[in-house]
């Protein structure tokens, strides 16, 4: 190919690349770029963003969910794989993404092809992953375009429990759990007990995403030309609302504690392969890399446009808009920790003050300490009687949930503390939607752009049709998630839909671009739309480092799926012991299923597992599941 020339495409397609470059690309990509590259995941548990810097990981929304809490109290530890994987592997991909697409100006699909009809599986898998992935990340907008229009109201409907039916007490399920996980779980999902219970669609859901999708409609409608102009609120926005909560969280009792925690590190960890393979996979979600948008997205720049400058600089923000994410959520999770951890202590002085006929507040939260230990020398068995909670500032500083549970348990629970609580919680879930629908336009263009490739529809069908067709598609696709049991689906969805498959596509085009299309090939099409060869650093990357990374990160986590078998979290009001315990194994020991919302908080010591018992999994596979001492302590999932 001649440098230069642009390759013979359909006449549909080059109309439509005209005129995006008449409506002024080369400003409006670099931002769509950014837009793709962050989303609420990088709030939620999120890209890097906030638990991914505690060691949590989950999928940018890209990944909105959120995979379970993966690693606990990794701290500022969780930076140095990260930055690592950061370097050599995601910066580098994301280079090449943006290199090829911008020279052969085609899509995910047509790229491929045009390097080697062997390939084009690579642009269908990318297309296929982007479809998947839009329609359970659209999903989780729905959510928080419901929590938007509840937050427009005072009291919050998720600040107290209902009454009962006799209006002579509270609900009972709301009672044993709390108010904020209440909402979320029956007043919001209304969800079942097990996934083979699909119950009935939630109607309030389903409008829910039917507006979500039609708001995506409005701003993709015209591709590049309409969400060039939506992005420009949709990637600014959000970093005034964090500026807002940075200020405010910052201010607030606690947010020392908040950020000790996040940044706190602790070296041993680091032996861990885990951590390392956790850093590795959440570039992937950090970046959007291998889902074919940066290539769509790419293709409109101009020929000479610098993609090495776009690469370095777009993953850099998006790396420090994580880091300063991070730092305003978990000022406000210190905040709440502070409140929780106060609570905590005030219970167990008030049970001290009765049980001793001890004068009212003879004790303060800062003698507690001294108080109890004086009491258990004097009289231990009065104290061992009292059943005394584990009040420690860490325990509750840990007990920040990841992905969903951040946004609509979590943090809707730090609101409730904040004065105004309405306002904070109108600005924070409406800063979650221009996220979502920021990064939405990315996943929409990586499915509509292969289809132009394709030539799917006739040249004079008008590209807001194909649009418009691929929205309703994905609406009609994703109605099952709005049923009761939808948010199990959506779970499933987001540990087994996308991770392994970016990783073998993100392999696949390396090696593609470096071994097939050619490395000296590659550079003197870089050269020619930068003025100047990559340097050392680059052709290592691509030719050594990168490829092998990625093959190590798909051969650990095949281990490390078919070591774990597969799991999902459920709320059950039903079991016996609900909300305290749950009746399998959580993250200390694999089983298939999970209580909500108790979670395993905290394991003392090594726990031995007992006799093996047989469980069934939901969906007819079996699995065998160790069934844990009592040296496990629970805790209740997103209650205070």
């Amino acid at each position: 190919m001649c440098h230069g020339a642009r390759p013979a495409r359909g006449q549909q397609w080059g109309r439509w690349r005209g005129r995006a470059a008449r409506v002024g690309q080369q400003a409006t990509v670099p931002a769509e770029l950014r837009g793709l590259c962050r989303g609420p995941g990088q709030l939620l548990e999120v890209p890097v963003p906030v638990p991914d810097l505690r060691g949590r990981t989950s999928r940018v929304l890209v990944n909105p969910c959120s995979e379970l809490t993966r690693q606990a109290a990794l701290g500022g530890t969780f930076l140095i794989p990260y930055l690592i994987a950061l370097v050599f592997e995601g910066i580098p991909l994301f280079h090449i993404e943006l290199a090829i697409g911008q020279r052969l100006r085609r899509g995910s699909i047509g790229v491929w092809m045009a390097i080697s009809p062997y390939l084009g599986g690579v642009g269908l898998g990318c297309l296929t992953v982007s479809f998947l992935v839009s329609l359970y990340y659209n999903t989780i907008l729905t959510w928080v375009l419901w929590y938007l229009l509840n937050s427009f109201q005072h009291p919050l409907p998720w600040s107290a429990c209902p009454l009962d039916l006799n209006r002579t007490g509270l609900v009972e399920e709301c009672r044993d759990s709390s108010a904020v996980s209440y909402f979320w779980y029956r007043q919001t999902l209304n969800i079942t007990a097990d996934i083979s219970d699909s119950g009935s669609v939630q109607w309030q859901l389903l409008v829910c995403l039917a507006a979500s999708w039609a708001v995506l409609y409005l701003c993709v409608i015209r591709g590049i030309e309409t969400t060039g102009k939506a992005i420009y609120f949709t990637a600014l926005f959000p970093y005034l609302v964090l500026t807002i909560f940075l200020i405010r969280g910052l201010t607030l009792p606690g947010a020392t504690q908040g950020l000790v925690y996040l940044f706190t590190p602790d070296m041993q960890v680091l032996w861990n392969p885990r951590v390392w393979l956790d850093a590795a996979t959440q570039i992937f979600f950090s970046l959007s890399l291998a889902f074919g948008g940066h290539i769509a997205f790419a293709s409109y720049n101009p020929p000479r446009n610098n993609c090495e400058r776009d690469a370095v600089a777009i993953a850099l923000v998006n790396s420090m808009t994580s880091l300063y994410a991070s730092i305003a959520v978990f000022s406000i999770l210190g905040f709440k920790a502070v409140n929780d951890h106060g609570r905590c202590l005030d219970g167990n002085i008030l049970r001290l003050i009765n049980a001793f006929d001890l004068p009212d507040q003879s004790i303060s939260r800062d003698d507690y300490t001294a108080v109890l230990a004086r009491l258990n020398v004097s009289r231990p068995e009065w104290v061992a009687g009292l059943h005394l909670d584990a009040c420690r500032l860490e325990d509750f500083l840990e007990k920040s949930a990841a992905g969903t549970g951040l946004a609509f348990i979590v943090f809707a629970e730090a609101v409730l503390h904040m004065p105004g609580a309405p306002g904070w919680a109108v600005l924070f879930f409406g800063m979650l939607f221009t996220l979502g629908l920021s990064s939405m336009f990315g996943n929409m263009e990586s499915v509509i752009t292969p289809l132009l490739d394709l030539g799917v529809m006739p040249r004079g069908v008008p590209k807001e049709l194909l649009t418009g067709l691929a929205c309703l598609v994905c609406f009609l696709s994703a109605t099952c998630f709005t049923l009761q049991s939808g948010s199990y689906w959506l779970e499933i969805f987001d540990h087994y839909a996308a991770p392994l498959n970016l990783i073998f596509f993100a392999f696949f085009e390396v090696v593609g671009v470096v071994y097939v299309y050619g490395m000296k090939r590659f550079c003197d099409d870089i050269a020619w739309m930068t003025g100047r060869r990559p340097g050392l650093y680059w052709q290592v990357t691509w030719k050594v480092v990168s490829p092998l990374l990625l093959l190590t990160i798909f051969v650990a986590y095949i281990s490390l799926l078919a070591s774990t078998p597969p799991s999902y979290k459920a709320w059950n009001p039903q079991y016996e012991q609900f909300p305290d315990s749950g009746n399998l194994t959580g993250p200390c020991s694999p089983s298939h299923r999970e209580v909500l919302p108790a979670k395993i908080h905290r394991c003392s010591g090594d726990a031995q597992p007992g006799p093996r018992q047989e469980t069934s999994h939901p969906a007819g596979r079996r699995t065998l599941a160790p069934n844990l001492g009592p040296r496990l302590h629970w805790e209740p999932l997103g209650t205070g």
